[in-house]
């Protein structure tokens, strides 16, 4: 058989790239994030210690955690120009576009743009994981005619980044779900948009490039405009008797229902959906409001009975967001900057390992003699 006969829809199957970043291990059921799972290491650390772990390759002492907290607390602040550029957007202007072009803005401020030596590119993943919350956070509130909020660096991290997007700071348990919500979408081996930073970064692209290759990714709906999309569905169905026939009538009519199934995740629960399942749980116990919980889980009977389908950590995360006070136009982009430290960590190692991604097709057209 001819290599080029060879065919795998999607890529379905096809192995790109070796890394030792992660892995998803789908016999042990594990997500390996450099050699931990991703489950555990969400049960007794944050967000912080992800991002450590993912760019310095191991998981933070006390003192380092501190020092890192620190010093991206420095790094919130964007050139005035940003803002500027952001003011000219329509009003219709997408967040997750909103978002791409704030940091194509930020490429032009970088004086040491051409250079992809590893050290330079992670000082530029740490710069970003500073500015990345400030425009998500910001991008909308000028969209939506508010002032932008200034970051409090008295923050801890994921607190701060709440604190832009909501205007009030949250409190320890709403902290804590928010931080769990970015750590679990950190990092997920190699799915469209990481895919589409490593193709842009393996032609020495630079890294705002890849990032911004990766934002359009993410935006489509089958990939991390799904969260948006669960919490709309929920929203229009409103009880739990009306969700159930809603899924019921977009089954027949043979729709995709947001929210479920993974290339990955075929026969089993997305174990992050278990995290953010149980996150929501908490929530509900808190504020004595259990009816997107009960909804969800109306849902995730009906799917599974159905068509043996399970929820994907959007599902749960979606809810999460809505009971945390979130505008939902912002959830995509919040899925993207908590990705942003797993997307970096990638560029680095294509570039540190490069190889030009360049694969080739299987021909059906015709053939025609002059």
């Amino acid at each position: 058989m001819n290599d080029l006969d060879k065919f795998s829809p999607g890529l379905d199957g096809v192995v790109a790239t070796e890394t030792s970043i992660s892995f998803l291990d789908t016999i042990q059921g594990e997500i390996v994030i450099r050699g931990y799972d991703l489950i555990e290491l969400s049960k007794t650390y944050s967000y912080v210690d992800i991002i450590h772990l993912l760019l310095e390759g191991r998981l933070p002492d006390e003192e380092e955690k501190k020092a890192l907290e620190n010093s991206m607390n420095q790094r919130y602040e964007l050139p005035a120009t940003v803002f500027e550029v952001l003011k000219l957007l329509p009003e219709q202007t997408h967040a997750m576009d909103a978002l791409r072009t704030g940091l194509s803005v930020l490429g032009g401020y970088d004086d040491a743009i051409d250079d992809r030596s590893l050290l330079v590119n992670k000082e530029r993943a740490y710069q970003l994981l500073g500015q990345i919350p400030s425009i998500v956070a910001n991008s909308h509130r000028i969209l939506t005619k508010n002032a932008p909020i200034h970051p409090d660096k008295n923050l801890p991290y994921s607190a701060n980044f709440f604190y832009m997007i909501t205007g009030k700071k949250p409190s320890p348990m709403e902290e804590k779900i928010f931080d769990l919500s970015l750590l679990l979408y950190s990092e997920h081996e190699m799915p469209n948009s990481t895919f589409t930073a490593r193709v842009i970064a393996s032609t020495q692209s630079d890294l705002y490039g890849a990032l911004t290759g990766a934002v359009a990714s993410l935006k489509g709906n089958l990939h991390g405009g799904a969260n948006e999309a669960v919490m709309h569905l929920l929203l229009e169905a409103g009880t739990i008797p009306n969700f159930e026939e809603l899924l019921k009538i977009k089954l027949s009519r043979k729709e995709k229902i947001m929210g479920f199934g993974h290339r990955v995740y075929m026969k089993k629960m997305d174990p992050r959906a278990t995290m953010m399942k149980e996150a929501l749980k908490h929530l509900s116990d808190i504020k004595q409001d259990y009816l997107l919980y009960r909804m969800c889980e109306a849902g995730e009977r009906i799917m599974e009975r159905e068509k043996g389908l399970y929820p994907n950590l959007d599902y749960y995360a979606a809810p999460v967001y809505w009971m945390l006070g979130i505008p939902i136009p912002l959830y995509t982009p919040i899925f993207f900057a908590a990705r942003t430290v797993g997307i970096c960590t990638h560029v680095l190692e294509q570039h540190a390992q490069n190889r030009l991604f360049r694969p080739r097709v299987k021909y059906i057209g015709e053939r025609h003699v002059l």
